[in-house]
């Protein structure tokens, strides 16, 4: 543990001077390479990549950002059962599972959830890695949370975890007022105690969240990244997006969402069309490929869509189109960022 005089979780050290690019494990990334040209080869022009799972929408937390908990206030005391989550992924065929809600960690029952086959153990493993939320150091994190000691907390699960032998990741919504230069700090702070590397993405415009002034619009969007992936600014991060959906968020490159290939699936069924919209909840996840369902969704299509620059609908696009693209599809290989995934623990 690594203490200063304030009590702070982390002292800062000599940071280094070259952005790092995050590391996984290249299997992975073949692996999930291999998936979707199988899935192309089939014909298939629709189909999911990671599977969103929230197996309770309950939370330690009430960030100013989030919408879920406002969302699902009525079953927030709901559990989803361990065979009804198993069967969600088995429905979806997805190679990746993203398990996040609420705070997934407050399932009594999440072990068996992440590993049913072993017996309660959750041992270190390629194929696990847990996302911890940060919003930046202390004082910023805790404000974004809305508690105080957070931040410290988080710094102690982290390095515990790397103790361990886990991976271990982070994940950082930027909002208007986001602080570049805090941020900065805190990238490279994670970067350097061992973090696998920091996914980042703006912010998506929950209607249920308390504060609506705090979400960027795609402008805002675009202006704050340019700033937060400035090569001098970012200097010692490590990202664990993949290139291209950073350019995309710089304004340098354009997409259409395709949020159909993150299905989310919650104690009241599969929210359909989307993870951030769920303008109903269906019993079968077929029903969010449907041909003609996002003709009504997207940038241009929706209002509610026209901000959105979420990983889960565009970091796939990145991945969609660079399977026409060699020169694209090569850089993702390179970079070993095809893969994303894990277990969200705040």
């Amino acid at each position: 543990m690594l203490t200063d005089s304030q009590g702070s979780i982390w002292k800062g050290r000599p940071m280094t001077t070259t952005t790092k690019r995050a590391k996984r494990p290249m299997e992975l990334s073949v692996r999930l390479a291999g998936y979707i040209l199988k899935q192309k080869a089939r014909g298939r022009s629709k189909f999911p990549l990671v599977t969103m799972l929230e197996p309770l929408e309950m939370c330690n937390l009430a960030c100013i950002g989030c919408g879920r908990i406002r969302e699902y206030k009525s079953v927030l005391d709901k559990m989803m059962p361990v065979d009804e989550a198993i069967s969600a992924v088995k429905e979806s065929g997805a190679p990746i599972v993203s398990i996040a809600g609420g705070e997934p960690t407050i399932h009594p029952r999440i072990h068996e959830i992440i590993n049913p086959a072993g017996g309660g153990k959750v041992a270190p493993s390629k194929y696990l890695c847990w996302v911890v939320h940060m919003d930046g150091m202390e004082e910023k994190h805790d404000e974004s949370v809305a508690r105080a000691g957070v931040f410290n907390k988080a710094v102690e699960a982290i390095s515990e975890a790397l103790d361990r032998g886990y991976r271990v990741c982070t994940n950082t919504t930027v909002f208007r007022g986001s602080d570049v230069e805090d941020l900065t700090e805190m990238f490279r702070m994670v970067s350097d105690i061992g973090v696998e590397g920091s996914m980042i993405s703006p912010g998506y415009d929950f209607i249920d969240a308390p504060d609506q002034e705090i979400f960027l619009t795609r402008q805002e969007s675009h202006e704050l990244f340019k700033q937060l992936l400035d090569p001098e600014n970012s200097e010692g991060a490590k990202f664990y997006n993949n290139p291209l959906y950073l350019n995309f968020l710089k304004g340098d490159r354009e997409y259409q969402c395709t949020a159909w290939s993150n299905p989310t699936y919650t104690v009241m069924g599969w929210r359909k069309p989307c993870y951030p919209l769920a303008d109903e909840h269906v019993e079968h996840v077929s029903e969010l490929f449907e041909k003609d369902l996002w003709q009504n969704y997207g940038v241009g299509k929706d209002p509610r869509c026209s901000n959105c620059m979420m990983h889960c609908g565009f970091e796939s696009a990145t991945i969609f189109n660079a399977v026409q693209s060699p020169r694209d599809w090569a850089t993702l290989i390179k970079s070993g960022a095809a893969h994303k995934g894990g277990i969200t623990a705040a």
